[in-house]
């Protein structure tokens, strides 16, 4: 690790959510804290511990009750996952960092996902510090966090005026996280593992959010801004993308998939620069089955070059026909490393659901997005993908109908990938990339917050 000198400052214990999403920033936080002399101890579930690969980092499997299955079991009750990972993992961490506390370098902070909010009881228990980790955006937290203290009813009313939060932008209701409007009946679990992360966040002794300065906020023309008392530490994506202070640091190092590496770079460097349409919708690989059809319509009318991430049974449901026209034209894999993919030259567009790790991954690389959002904050982070950074566009529903069609994902597609659009949406994409690498890079703003973070553990010793 390019920072690292002499003696460990600290001792910070890191419990993220079991799923690649929560994973992904967590596991590359605590490879940020180690480059700067952090000693750092992972505690994750049995079924994910060996997925992370990083050496400079101390895994400890802990128990969630399911040790043998993947938390997104399809028919498994989020609820009862909870209670069960609350009840074995609080028992856990408590043996962890007592443990420690016999050895010379005893646990000085817990930094816990927002999803697990009972990890500052534990903290609080055990007399150390407590970190919660936000792995939304803070327009999403913040929105959230109304909700949660009753400040805006639930469920969003769909006829209500904009959403205002001063200091961030509105949202109208169909750019609300879902779970909170259209899905708040139909996906009740989910709904509320969102709105459990804030009944005792501000207790915390800091709350961080994968996000950087500028990226969201913006001045307030009466009183303060509204928005939630975080730290930007963002983004958190691997330093080879951004500062490049992390020595070998191209991945996550916690990958639940085996990626389709080799295959993809070689297919990718026959291509064009920039002519290329890369389309995944994250690691969950949630698209409705009517929404997939459009998409793999609109790929076949637009007669542009495609690498498709998506899942063996989803290809079953493609139009008939679909895989046999396009094959001069497509790659279709099962999983990739994305920020390799992103960072290809060939690349041109990112189809993406705006899961917020791929929204900043897509930013912090430059590359132009086109956003199919499903559910939860995507709906969020494809508004600022189009309005806020115009950086490409939201692909809009039509009316009455909770589906894209192919004719609209088309326009969009063409709007990024041609003509004078294009343009300046890749002048946008190229404007925020450096703002991301500079935030990162040494001395810039998410760089300072976590040192400053690092500073207030060592007055501990």
């Amino acid at each position: 690790m390019a920072e690292s000198t002499n003696k460990l400052k600290s001792h910070v214990l890191i419990l993220p959510y079991p799923v690649q999403g929560h994973l992904n920033p967590m596991v590359q936080f605590a490879k940020r804290l180690v480059s700067k002399n952090v000693k750092v101890t992972i505690a994750t579930t049995t079924y994910t511990a060996s997925s992370i690969t990083t050496p400079s980092l101390s895994v400890e499997p802990i128990s969630d009750g399911f040790d043998s299955i993947p938390i997104a079991t399809p028919g498994s009750s989020i609820d009862l996952y909870s209670e069960t990972f609350k009840l074995l993992g609080s028992e856990a961490l408590t043996r962890l960092i007592e443990k420690s506390k016999s050895t010379e370098s005893p646990i000085d902070c817990l930094v816990y996902d927002s999803f697990l909010p009972w990890g500052l009881e534990v903290a609080r228990s055990m007399e150390v510090s407590a970190a919660s980790f936000f792995t939304n955006n803070l327009t999403v937290c913040s929105v959230l966090r109304k909700f949660s203290n009753g400040t805006f009813p639930l469920p969003a009313d769909p006829n209500s005026a904009p959403f205002l939060i001063r200091g961030l932008p509105s949202l109208r209701y169909d750019e609300l996280p879902s779970f909170v409007g259209r899905h708040w009946f139909s996906h009740p679990e989910h709904g509320r593992v969102l709105l459990n992360q804030f009944p005792n966040h501000e207790n915390a002794d800091w709350l961080f959010v994968n996000g950087f300065e500028g990226l969201e906020t913006q001045d307030c023309e009466i009183g303060e801004s509204e928005a939630m008392r975080a730290t930007l530490i963002g983004p958190m994506i691997p330093s080879a993308y951004l500062d490049g202070r992390i020595k070998d640091d191209k991945d996550y190092g916690a990958s639940l998939m085996k990626p389709v590496s080799d295959e993809c770079m070689e297919w990718l460097g026959t291509k064009p620069n920039q002519s290329v349409v890369f389309v995944s919708f994250g690691s969950f690989g949630v698209i409705f089955e009517k929404q997939l059809v459009e998409v793999a319509m609109a790929l076949q009318e637009s007669n542009l070059s495609f690498l498709w991430v998506i899942k063996e049974a989803h290809i079953a449901k493609l139009p008939e026909g679909f895989v046999e026209s396009t094959k001069d034209r497509a790659l279709l894999v099962s999983w990739v490393n994305q920020l390799e993919v992103l960072a290809h030259e060939s690349i041109g567009c990112f189809l993406t659901h705006c899961g917020w790790n791929s929204t900043l991954e897509g930013l912090s690389l430059g590359v132009p997005m086109v956003g199919v959002p499903q559910w939860s904050d995507q709906m969020n982070d494809a508004k600022f993908v189009e309005q806020v950074w115009k950086v490409g566009y939201r692909a809009k529903e039509e009316d009455g109908e909770a589906i894209v069609k192919s004719k609209e994902v088309v326009r969009c597609l063409k709007g990024v990938m041609e003509g004078e659009s294009s343009v300046k949406i890749r002048e946008s994409s190229k404007k925020w990339k450096y703002l991301a690498v500079k935030a990162m890079s040494e001395g810039g703003s998410s760089d300072r917050s976590i040192n400053e973070f690092i500073e207030s553990l060592g007055k501990k010793h």
